[in-house]
Formats: structure tokens, sequence, C-alpha cells
């Protein structure tokens, strides 16, 4: 059986680009582990993430607008796939591995709260050492999955998950690929989940905008895709013309959906539910369940309660909020 693996060693050293990272190059992980006889270490992170708990949970938390009724809008875990989408055409075109950056891209929001980035918000202003989605990604590869065992991931894998967004770009041209790939598929899909609520037509995009990258999502996404593909040599870049217009359109989407109040009417409410439930928890560890009184045992009672809330989905969060903190009927108790 290792020949099979030994076979896709060899695939990469004929299909990749010099500029690829080799899974037989890895960094490898914290705790070394027997290899795989059929996957390599890239194929294995895919996989694991893919089995975890916290991707699962993705497909009940919020990607803009809150707790959405219909089927129609996208959640956290549809974002997750389309920007998985996108950055395997992308890294096949430049000859990159395909399986790393699927790894990275299908765990890079696995940390991300209920209620999308107004969670995030409530639980930077609450926790005293502050809170990014991305840092909490790989605090949950790392110490929250398999009952705090970790997922064990390779360091490529997990230094993608925490630079996705912001500050250093990850070390990988795969993890490149993916900060890139999320941008275009949120601006992209969001504007389809606008247009599905009402909050905004095609044409209230600037024409300017639309000249440039196109008069509808699919095209939209193809002509930044495919400027990525032709610009990207020794980086993973736009071409400057287009960097400018895609940086107008997430300003147009900031000002038009994301500070929306027709949007945003809700968020207040969620956050004050994230704040009181990361309180409480925070001053009561003993009513978390056991693996999050351990963390507040080893580490502190404010990075246990961080983690709990931080891993409901929407429905739970508010289950929970429901249970503490409004009163039942007679009947009902």
């Amino acid at each position: 059986m290792n020949c099979i693996r030994e076979e896709k060693y060899e695939r990469e050293k004929l299909i990749l680009s010099p500029r690829a990272s080799f899974s037989f190059n890895s960094r490898g992980r914290a705790v070394p582990e027997e290899e795989c006889p059929m996957r390599t270490e890239y194929q294995r992170d895919r996989d694991r993430i893919i089995h975890s708990s916290s991707f699962r949970r993705l497909k009940h938390k919020t990607q803009v607008f809150l707790s959405p009724e219909g089927d129609y809008y996208r959640t956290r875990l549809t974002h997750t796939l389309e920007v998985a989408q996108i950055a395997d055409t992308i890294a096949d075109a430049l000859k990159l591995n395909r399986d790393l950056t699927c790894a990275i891209a299908l765990g890079h929001d696995l940390g991300h709260t209920p209620f999308g980035h107004a969670g995030e918000r409530a639980l930077a202003a609450a926790c005293p050492f502050g809170f990014k989605h991305y840092d909490q990604s790989l605090r949950v590869v790392d110490k929250i999955e398999k009952n705090g065992r970790g997922l064990n991931l390779t360091y490529e894998v997990r230094n993608g998950i925490v630079r996705h967004t912001n500050g250093e770009p990850a070390e990988t041209l795969e993890g490149r690929i993916v900060r890139l790939s999320d941008r275009i598929a949120y601006i992209n899909h969001d504007i389809d989940d606008a247009k599905a609520a009402g909050i905004l037509t095609e044409d209230d995009i600037p024409v300017e905008i639309r000249d440039v990258l196109g008069y509808k999502k699919s095209v939209r996404i193809n002509t930044l895709v495919r400027d990525c593909i032709e610009n990207s040599v020794d980086d993973i870049v736009l071409s400057p013309q287009i960097q400018m217009v895609f940086d107008m359109l997430h300003n147009f989407m900031f000002d038009a959906v994301y500070t929306n109040p027709a949007c945003k009417s809700e968020e207040g409410k969620a956050q004050e539910m994230i704040t009181m439930l990361y309180d409480k928890f925070s001053k009561y560890p003993e009513l978390m369940p056991d693996l999050y009184i351990k963390t507040a045992r080893t580490e502190s009672p404010e990075i246990a309660a961080c983690d709990f809330v931080a891993g409901m989905t929407d429905r739970y969060a508010v289950k929970i909020f429901n249970d503490m903190f409004v009163p039942k009927g007679w009947a009902n108790i």
C-alpha cells in the first residue's frame, strides 16, 4: 500500500511547479505520526478537517444575514466551499499543490463565531485578551477538536489558516491563494445574497466597476480568477487595474451592505446575547461541558468561555441563551 503514497509523491514532482509546496517536503506535525500508506500529508489534513465537528457546525453559522430563514442564503459552510472551489481553480492553473490549498480553505473559518462578524466583535470586546476568528481557527485545530487533543495538522496548513485574513501573508503560495479566494468569494456571494434580500440590485453597483469586472457574479469571479492566474508569478496577486477596481467594489459593499441598517438591524441583539453568554460562562465555568471546564482549570475561565461561545452555532447560542436568561412559563418548567 505504501507505493500508492509514493506514486503520489512522484506525480507531484512531475506535475507541480518548482514554486509549489510538495507534500513530501512538509515541515511536519507538532506530534510526529507514521505516514498514511495511501494519502499524502496534506490529503490527511484535508480529511481530518472535513470529518471534524467544527466543520459540520459551519452549516448553522451566519455568513452575513443573521440566522437566515430561507434556504438561499449562504452560511459559513457554503462560503467555505465556495472559497475552496475558487482556490482550487487557481492552484490547479498555477500548478501549485491543490491538496494543501483545499485543506487550508476548508479549515480557514473553523473558529468563526455564531452570528458572523457581529459575534466576533462582541467576543473581541468582551474577552480581556481580545478575539480574532483566524487565531481561533488555529486554536480549534490545535487544542479544541477531538476532545482537546487537536487535529495535529501540518505546519503549512496551520500557517495558511492563521494567516488567511490580515497581517503577514502565508509562507506558502497555496496559503496566499486562499487569502485572495476568500475575498473573491465573500464579496461576490454577499452581493448575491443582498440582491436576494432586496438590499441592492445589480444596477446599484457602480457602472465603472461593472465595466471592468463584469455585469453578473459568475463573470466577476471569472475576471478575478483569470487575472490572478495571469499575473501571479512569484506571489499571488491581481494586476494593478483589477486590484484597484476590486477594492472599489469592496468599499461599495461596505457602504451598501456591511453597514446597511437593513442588514444589521438585529446585530445589536446578537452581540448582547454573545456578551451575556460569555460573561455567564466566564464567571461560572462549571456550567460548561467537561472539555471547557478542563480548559478553565488549566488555562483560564475566560479562555474556556471564549472557546465555548465561539464554537456555538447560531441556533445553539439562541437555545442556551433562552435556557439561561429567558423566564419559562409554568407549564414549560
